[in-house]
This record gives C-alpha cells, sequence and structure tokens, in this order.
C-alpha cells in the first residue's frame, strides 16, 4: 500500500492509497473460450455501463471542456463533458443532461456520431454525441463524486487541445470533429 498526502490543486483528488482488489465500481469477469484448434484460454473481461461523450460547439466558434481530475492518468485534464447513460434513457437525453450538469451549456441540437467498445477486452459501450449551438443557460452542477471546472476553448485551440491527446476520450472527440467538418485532409 502506497500513501500519498500532498495536494496539486483545487480539482486534484489526494490519493490515500493504493490496492490490487477493485473498489466495486469497476466489474471484471474471466471469461473461457474454446478457440478454433480446440485450445481454452481465459481472458479477463471489463464489463461497465453506456456512456456518452459531448462534442459541444457554441455559435460563436467556441468549443466547451471541463478540468476534472481522472484517477486513471492521476491528473487534472480538461476533458469533453459526459458520463452515464441510465437506463432507459436514450444517448441524446444523457447527452444533454450531462452537458447541462457538467457545464451549464444547453444544445442547440444533438446528433449521435459514433458507437465504440471501450476495448477488445471489454463490454462497455461508448457514444460520441455533437451537441450545436451550444449556449450557457445555468450554472454548471456536478454529481457529488465530480469536482469541474467548465471552460471554453476557441475552436482553433479546442481542436489542438483534442489533437494533443491529453484527454480520455479522444477518440469521441475525433468523431465530433469529424461529423463538425472540423478535421481536413491534407494532401
Amino acid at each position: 500500500m502506497r500513501i500519498v498526502t500532498e495536494k496539486r490543486s483545487e480539482l486534484e483528488w489526494v490519493l490515500r492509497a493504493e490496492r490490487s482488489e477493485p473498489a466495486g465500481y469497476l466489474k471484471v469477469s474471466c471469461r473461457t473460450y474454446a478457440q478454433p484448434d480446440g485450445r481454452e484460454s481465459d481472458w479477463d473481461i471489463l464489463n461497465g455501463p453506456r456512456t456518452v461523450a459531448v462534442v459541444a460547439l457554441t455559435d460563436d466558434g467556441q468549443g466547451v471542456l471541463v478540468k476534472q481530475f481522472r484517477p486513471g492518468p492521476g491528473k487534472v485534464l480538461a476533458e469533453l463533458p459526459g458520463g452515464l447513460v441510465e437506463a432507459g434513457e436514450q444517448v441524446e437525453q444523457a447527452a444533454a443532461r450531462e452537458l447541462l450538469e457538467e457545464t451549464g451549456y444547453q444544445a442547440g441540437s444533438l446528433e449521435v456520431v459514433m458507437q465504440t467498445y471501450l476495448a477488445a477486452y471489454a463490454t462497455h459501450v461508448r457514444h460520441a454525441v455533437l451537441a450545436r449551438g451550444c449556449r450557457k443557460v445555468a450554472e454548471a452542477q456536478p454529481d457529488a463524486e465530480e469536482f469541474v471546472e467548465p471552460f471554453t476553448l476557441p475552436v482553433d485551440e479546442y481542436v489542438a487541445h483534442i489533437l494533443g491527446g491529453q484527454l480520455t476520450d479522444a477518440d469521441m472527440a475525433l468523431a465530433g470533429l469529424v461529423a463538425a467538418g472540423l478535421l481536413k485532409q491534407t494532401g
């Protein structure tokens, strides 16, 4: 067990301990498969809920992000707004709800532009949603375990941030940028 007591920023969480067993948020199962040649192999499978990540663009040329601590990388990242899709909830509804909760922005339109699995060893399905015509209508009201700082960047800086890879949903962000026509192929 490792213990750390240093705090670095307002949004950053303080690591108190680390252990090898799970806390229960993520579910891991082991599947045994019979391969075509008859041999069997075991695979750890990460089981997770549906999630949504929102590429949110304003009419005045801004992209909406949230600064948020991410436990995997162990640091504050500028991320896409997003979160869990609740049972029985449509992806677009979840995108609108998460965008409003985390940023205070409301979208003029929402379009699901991509769906993919988290990884080859996961059941977790992720959705990319492009939100256009976003406008600030309220203050952010994140969930109890979310400590976020919403902000905007001019679209060219927003695209550069996404292409820089310092976020956890870069694939979702790229799908949104492509759908918005913000990525051009260079010859």
